[in-house]
């Protein structure tokens, strides 16, 4: 009964890291896509 207790606290503890990371990473691919969209906003003022 320990056993699974613990199993299942390691993987919630697992879950709530892995939520945390893919949100980051969602958030630098957003960030990358606004400075790319900028970017080509201030090339085609420039044009």
């Amino acid at each position: 009964m320990k056993t699974l207790g613990l199993a299942l606290i390691l993987g919630l503890v697992a879950l709530t890291a892995a939520c945390n990371t893919i949100e980051g990473a969602g958030r630098d691919i957003k960030n990358t896509g606004d400075a790319i969209s900028d970017t080509a906003r201030d090339v085609k003022e420039k044009l």
